[in-house]
């Protein structure tokens, strides 16, 4: 029986070194870590999102289900006023909650971020306390403050500058801006926060040098250097927003309804899901539009602004 040299085996991989190679290669780790987020995000996201988009396709008569493709939902959905009138006014309204919420917000980060000098976590603390409470309270809190009898009328009413109480405080799409931007108000100034603390002082100090005033020093630098916060705050507000049926149902009535309030009732009392699913579709698609055309051209802004 002829043996095998030592110094052969010593040399000769082992068909098994490979794999032990790569599993304890940083590529190897790397997906280890990545991989219960992306299950996570593929379970919670991925798949209802593919379901939805499917059911959209497909029409339902009562409780039985007719998987033939057909476009007859989205034509609904396209062309009947009430989807497009809601449609409409869930993204004006989103719009100018966003809008309403970063002017608000941009100043309250700006006196933080730059004459607060010390105990700056103190104040996003104090900021943030408000929205330690239930999303639901805040806004059956409005609807006290807003409400026939509420604060705001008794207030008026005792300071003597209205006789009667007004009715168009509440149940109507001002009421519904009013009460989505105090909620997210919290996440419009953190951000932005953060993109001013970022901004080197030395830029701010040496424009000062060169003879800009604060307000040319503002928009040239401290404007467009803090862009990517804007960004960040208006997507955070506008894309959720569009989706908002809570707050509509409780303070909007007939008038400040929105698109989600017509999914909800398609998923539920109409029990017409694919229906429902052409809608949410359709809403997915205008808001990535509109939130890919605001990033673009707040970039440029940026870029021609320095």
């Amino acid at each position: 029986m002829t043996s095998i040299p030592a110094e052969k085996v010593a040399t000769d991989p082992s068909p098994a070194r490979p794999r032990t190679a790569w599993r304890s290669s940083d590529a190897a780790k790397g997906l280890t870590l990545i991989s219960p987020p992306v299950l996570f995000a593929i379970a919670l996201l991925a798949i209802p999102i593919i379901s939805t988009f499917t059911y959209s396709f497909w029409t339902q008569d009562y409780l039985v289900v007719d998987t033939t493709i057909t476009f007859a939902n989205y034509y609904q959905a396209w062309t009947e006023p009430i989807y497009r009138l809601l449609m409409t006014r869930s993204v004006v309204v989103s719009a100018l909650v966003t809008v309403i919420t970063v002017l608000l917000a941009y100043p309250m980060a700006y006196f933080v971020a730059f004459h607060v000098r010390e105990r700056q976590a103190l104040w996003l603390f104090l900021i943030t306390i408000p929205f330690w409470t239930s999303y639901l309270l805040r806004v059956f809190t409005w609807k006290v403050i807003l409400g026939f009898n509420g604060v705001l009328n008794s207030g008026l009413i005792w300071l003597g500058l209205i006789e009667e109480p007004l009715d168009f405080l509440l149940y109507n799409a001002s009421a519904v801006i009013i009460t989505l931007a105090h909620a997210w108000a919290a996440f419009a100034i953190l951000p932005i926060y953060v993109s001013l603390r970022k901004i080197d002082r030395s830029l701010l100090e040496a424009a000062t040098d060169l003879g800009d005033g604060p307000i040319r020093r503002f928009w040239r630098i401290t404007l467009p250097l803090s862009m990517p916060g804007i960004i960040g705050a208006a997507l955070i507000i506008f894309i959720p927003t569009v989706s908002d049926y809570v707050t509509p149902a409780l303070v909007g009535g007939p008038d400040g309804l929105m698109i989600a309030n017509m999914i909800q009732v398609q998923f539920g009392k109409a029990n017409n899901w694919p229906l429902g699913s052409a809608l949410a579709v359709s809403a997915m698609l205008i808001v990535t539009i509109l939130s890919l055309t605001f990033v673009i051209g707040a970039r440029r802004f940026a870029r021609s602004a320095r």
